[in-house]
């Protein structure tokens, strides 16, 4: 498989926070950040693929262009992430592999297809990340890191908002078979939703009080967190739109987990 470079430690140096001296925590809050700066850098990508997907459904040029705004966004995020990673003595620069895993779904009508991708990354991904980063942001001192974690917070709100209110659009234009298909899909979301979500929230991460200052948080909490807002958003607001949610999540267990990200 080929692997592509990125190296962000320019613009992320010129970026670095100033962080709390906590010395015995160091080496997981470089794991964390390193990890976040790898997932937001790689999710510019989706949004590439995402609006490539609305133009061609015929969508409107400037929803087309706010949702490409948003890979730009999520490449910032990256930078920020790796500012974290290079003001613990870290490098802000990874491989990741040359590849589009984009899923197309060229099984169903164009807009379908956005319909889908727009439910599994904005109202569900985005959703769960606006939830923990609002969390942690709680639970952060204030400074230069909360500065720095309110500017990602307030973009991935933006994200979620732009995808429910075009998920509520295009879901009163499904036909009745594509309602069918939908709601299928639901569950194999919801599969791969907790499947990524779980792998990313360490159960056995228990770290001080004093950690949240460097965004470290305990995993058992975040998993809760996850499944409340599963529970108590992401399932209320399909279910406005009017597709079986609790349904596609009760049968979540009977679906592939194998994917990327659907």
């Amino acid at each position: 498989m080929n692997m592509q470079a990125i190296d962000l430690r320019e613009p992320a140096r010129r970026a670095r926070p100033v962080l709390p001296v906590m010395p015995e925590l160091t080496q997981s809050a470089l794991a964390t950040w390193r990890g976040r700066m790898i997932n937001e850098h790689t999710s510019a990508t989706v949004f590439e693929g995402l609006a490539r997907q609305l133009q061609a459904a015929g969508l409107e040029p400037e929803l087309v262009a706010e949702c490409a705004a948003f890979a730009d966004e999520e490449r910032r995020h990256g930078v920020l992430c790796g500012a974290v990673v290079e003001a613990l003595g870290g490098e802000a620069r990874f491989e990741r592999p040359d590849t589009d895993e984009f899923p197309e779904h060229e099984d169903v009508p164009r807009a379908e297809a956005a319909l889908r991708n727009i439910v599994s990354i904005s109202c569900m991904s985005e959703t769960v990340a606006v939830s923990l980063i609002g969390a942690e942001r709680m639970e952060m001192g204030p400074g230069a890191l909360h500065d720095l974690l309110t500017s990602i917070y307030a973009d991935e709100v933006g994200h979620a908002r732009f995808g429910w209110r075009l998920a509520g659009r295009l879901a009163k234009q499904l036909s009745a078979a594509g309602r069918v298909r939908m709601q299928a899909y639901l569950s194999v979301a919801f599969a791969h939703l907790e499947t990524h979500e779980l792998a990313h929230l360490n159960p056995n991460a228990t770290p001080p009080a004093r950690g949240a200052d460097l965004g470290l948080c305990n995993g058992q909490d975040a998993r809760s967190l996850f499944y409340d807002t599963v529970t108590q958003v992401i399932i209320p607001g399909l279910e406005a739109l009017g597709f079986e949610a609790q349904n596609a999540w009760d049968l979540r267990n009977g679906t592939p987990r194998t994917m990327d990200w659907a």
